[in-house]
């Protein structure tokens, strides 16, 4: 069972709730940190509590909606150690995963049906880092965000 961090903002919460049925359907363990209606709020606030349970390790990984995606990953993207991708697709999804090792997904609910959120979060949580090449890429990345001590071999150096 893999325990993911979930949370949206009002143009999000509807498909929030559709995925988050999926998930536990599924069995995983969801962490819902809302929203919890379609109230306005500011979506930095439920990026921030989900990249940091990506964090801390209390979840694994993290799911985020948002009218678009774009500001739910960019949010998330400031906290240390967050990889956040905006995935319209499932093969933009497995790619996140392979070459970049994303460990929050973004999607944007105003383009994208439960369907297709399924399809593009089935094919996130199944598809493993390839590591090898991009392992050094992400360690550039880790680098940047000071998550990284030892610092990372350039190619370009060697």
């Amino acid at each position: 069972m893999t325990v993911i961090a979930l949370g949206a903002d009002h143009a999000g919460f509807a498909l929030k709730q559709a995925v988050r049925a999926w998930l536990i359907e599924r069995g995983h363990q969801v962490i819902d940190f809302g929203t919890h209606s379609t109230d306005s709020v500011d979506y930095p606030d439920f990026a921030a509590l989900v990249a940091r349970a990506v964090q801390d390790g209390v979840a694994a990984h993290g799911v985020l909606v948002c009218g678009s995606g774009i500001g739910m990953a960019i949010a998330a993207n400031k906290v240390a150690g967050i990889r956040a991708a905006v995935a319209p697709d499932a093969a933009t999804a497995r790619l996140s995963r392979q070459h970049n090792d994303a460990n929050v997904l973004a999607l944007g609910a105003r383009s994208t049906t439960a369907a297709q959120a399924v399809e593009i979060l089935r094919a996130w949580l199944e598809t493993p880092f390839e590591g090898g090449r991009h392992a050094r890429r992400v360690g550039k990345l880790a680098e940047l965000d000071g998550t990284r001590k030892e610092k990372a071999v350039d190619a370009a150096a060697r």
